[in-house]
């Protein structure tokens, strides 16, 4: 006899359904194979149902039993077929009387050897990869029920173990559909407050119009002046993630195997700090099965590269086509596959070598050339896709035993959301959720300028050379510092001020 049972394969971001099906007939008794490119996880599979029946109290058949995972053509790779293939083995051979049509049921486990049902990555894509294909039912492993329940319209049963599942089938004992969780996307905790920082006030500027229009910011001064713990409390100003955002990053972080293993949904904005010796394949994503990288990890947060000139130049330069397009394209021989990549990029960097250049009561050792080529380190087309150059210079004793309060991050976020309150509303028919998105055409619809501001650009392009993108990005950092002001239109004192924030050389 023959079974057909459906369960999921996770490609980059999606789900393709799959079709687990199981033949039995004469051949070498206990014969048991797995076609339908099977990766070396999957192969295994074999061993871990095999125990795991004999453990639940039921019979492996004894006969030649052969599994196709269909389409024969799409690599598979993981455990996460070992449930599926169990229960299309006991029903091929009847050792189980299903009550239930398992045509609308779709079935995803990793199998122990005792029956036991063990969490799988990738289960938020493929709940809604059976809502688009009318899937009523899914069978998953009790620590991902929460993140299936995530997509409406769909009955989520969690299991604990394979003869759990059996009884449920056979109606021996009926299982209860998962219940929702409830989310609070506003009770975050915040370990690093803008009101930890002594003076800095116009690096604090910087960072709430960074925040507000999801701009690019790179930071440079001598140790110890506090940029990275600036860059830190970026996520405490930060708006609150909408469901929609939440949805996207928890697919990504699922995908990943990154997703917390109490937490169904992503309920905090992500801060990302890779060090300076990661790979190329770790910041953009890829592999043999092609993962998200940093970048993605990011999305719709902040990727902190602290020590930026520190990154090797090849390794940055991968961040060209991300910084503009806000999507990294993953082209591998497994296959084609795109990562969203929309983050905030705050760097920070020493001015030189020995870090002290320009620094007021330090000198600094480097040479000339040692200076020249430490600058090298980043490309001017990495630096022209980055919108706010900040100098943060040594903080003073007097400063830092102030005990007056600065602004808190909660005060900052107030202003913030407002600001993206007012994006979203602009935006509402289009693809955007931020200014920095926004393509040179919609930039001219929503960044008009005054004959005054006109010719100040118009002056600044010349004296400064800012090539065609800067220009563009200026006007999106104006439209935000005007939108963070409440004013619809964009005034010359916000031309004036993002230009501020170009790089000086």
């Amino acid at each position: 006899m023959s079974s057909k049972i459906l369960s999921a394969a996770v490609i980059g971001l999606e789900a393709e359904l799959i079709e687990v099906e199981a033949d039995t007939s004469s051949g070498p008794l206990g014969f048991f194979s797995i076609v339908g490119l099977p990766d070396t996880a999957v192969s295994e599979s074999r061993e871990r149902v095999r125990s795991a029946i004999k453990n639940s109290e039921l019979k492996f058949p004894k006969v030649k039993v052969t599994v196709n995972l269909a389409p024969a053509d799409l690599r598979k790779q993981g455990p996460s077929y070992d449930l599926p293939i169990a229960i299309s083995i006991l029903k091929a051979t009847n050792k189980i009387v299903v009550k239930q049509a398992l045509s609308e049921c779709l079935f995803v486990g990793e199998l122990a050897l005792d029956g036991q049902v063990r969490p799988v990555n990738g289960i938020l894509s493929i709940a809604l990869m059976a809502q688009k294909k009318k899937i009523k039912t899914l069978f998953v492993p009790v620590k991902n029920a929460g993140e299936a329940n995530l997509v409406k319209g769909l009955d989520v049963f969690a299991i604990n173990n394979l003869t759990e599942l059996v009884e449920h089938l056979e109606g021996k004992k009926i299982l209860k559909p998962a219940t929702p969780c409830e989310f609070d996307f506003s009770n975050v905790e915040i370990l690093f407050d803008m009101a930890h920082i002594k003076g800095q006030e116009h690096v604090k500027r910087a960072m709430e119009i960074a925040a507000a229009g999801a701009h690019n910011m790179l930071m440079s001064g001598p140790p110890g002046s506090g940029k990275t713990l600036i860059a830190r409390t970026m996520p405490s100003i930060l708006p609150d993630l909408t469901l929609e955002e939440a949805l996207e990053l928890t697919k990504i972080y699922s995908i990943a195997g990154q997703l917390p293993a109490d937490t169904a949904l992503v309920t905090s904005r992500p801060f990302r700090s890779p060090h300076h010796t990661a790979s190329g394949v770790a910041l953009v994503g890829g592999g043999t099965w092609p993962r998200p990288g940093e970048i993605s990890l990011a999305h719709r947060g902040v990727l902190f590269l602290d020590e930026f000139a520190e990154f090797p130049r090849q390794i940055l330069e991968n961040l060209r086509q991300p910084l503009e397009d806000g999507v990294i394209h993953v082209s591998r021989a497994a296959g084609n596959l795109n990562f969203p990549a929309k983050f905030i990029l705050i760097a920070a960097s020493n001015p030189c070598p020995c870090g002290f250049f320009g620094d007021n009561e330090k000198n600094c050792t480097c040479s000339q050339l040692q200076i020249s080529n430490y600058k090298k380190k980043i490309s001017g087309p990495i630096l022209d896709r980055i919108d706010l150059h900040i100098e943060v210079p040594r903080v003073k004793f007097d400063k830092l035993t102030s005990i007056s309060d600065s602004e808190n991050s909660q005060s900052i976020k107030k202003r913030i959301q407002q600001a993206r309150k007012i994006q979203q509303k602009r935006f509402a028919d289009l693809p955007f959720i931020t200014n920095s998105e926004m393509s040179s055409e919609i930039v001219k619809k929503f960044c008009q300028l005054d004959n005054v501001s006109v010719n100040l650009m118009r002056n600044a392009v010349e004296q400064m050379h800012l090539s065609a993108r800067a220009y563009f990005r200026i006007l999106k950092l104006a439209r935000t510092i005007a939108d963070l002001a409440g004013i619809e239109k964009i005034l010359t004192s916000h031309i004036a001020e993002a230009l501020q924030y170009r790089p000086k050389e």
